[in-house]
């Protein structure tokens, strides 16, 4: 399990595509946490739990799932682009963001990262992203959603636009400050408010609704 918590940022060396009936191979740069894995530990990459292998002192590389490549944008990366890496969370550990699987439901596109004060270099940052409409009812206001691996609270959701709110230290310890309008971004709902609609639909044929997560804490 994951926080959303992001411990550092890593770059693209290569990807190699996979071959007949093979797996898709990513390497990482990684200096700071490489040398804390093991050959089969769990790291997140921009929010999608792989399993390490290949480990030296500064990288590590990971198979990439012909799911993995179908549900998500790792696939799409090039060598120099940044992700966000987060290691699994220790049990008892302090749970400083939410509930985070590493296992991503869709791909969004991002709308608009725009500065509140532009004269500001410390200013706090408005992300819009469109999500996948089959998501849209996993969102709600003052909710929990995670893009590209980090844990962050939904300000606004418009039909399938989700408004956020980056403080400074999110915009420059991520990779958020590389992106631009129209890039692809990793997307894990909440897993909780998934929970709640199953138990709810098999008990009663319920569907989930925005009020009833508002009303209920989510």
């Amino acid at each position: 399990m994951f926080t959303g918590l992001i411990e550092a940022t890593g770059t693209i060396v290569s990807l190699i595509p996979a071959p007949a009936s093979g797996p898709t191979r990513i390497t990482v740069t990684a200096p700071s946490l490489a040398p804390r894995l093991r050959t089969g530990d769990s790291i997140a990459v921009s929010g999608v739990c792989l399993t390490a292998l290949e480990i030296t002192a500064t990288e590590f590389s990971a198979d990439l799932a012909e799911e993995t490549v179908r549900r998500t944008r790792l696939a799409q990366l090039t060598p120099g682009d940044l992700v966000n890496l987060e290691l699994p969370t220790p049990a008892g550990s302090p749970l400083g963001g939410h509930v985070v699987q590493g296992h991503v439901d869709g791909v969004g596109t991002l709308l608009a990262l725009d500065p509140l004060d532009p004269a500001d270099p410390h200013t706090d940052w408005r992300l819009q992203v469109q999500i996948p409409p089959e998501l849209a009812r996993y969102v709600a206001p003052q909710g929990s959603i995670t893009l590209d691996g980090i844990s962050l609270t939904v300000a606004k959701l418009a039909a399938t636009t989700v408004s956020i709110a980056i403080i400074p230290h999110t915009y420059t310890a991520t990779n958020i400050h590389t992106l631009r309008p129209g890039s692809p971004v990793n997307i894990e709902v909440d897993i909780l408010a998934k929970y709640a609609e199953r138990q709810a639909a098999a008990a009663s044929g319920w569907k989930l609704t925005e009020d009833y997560l508002l009303a209920n804490g989510y």
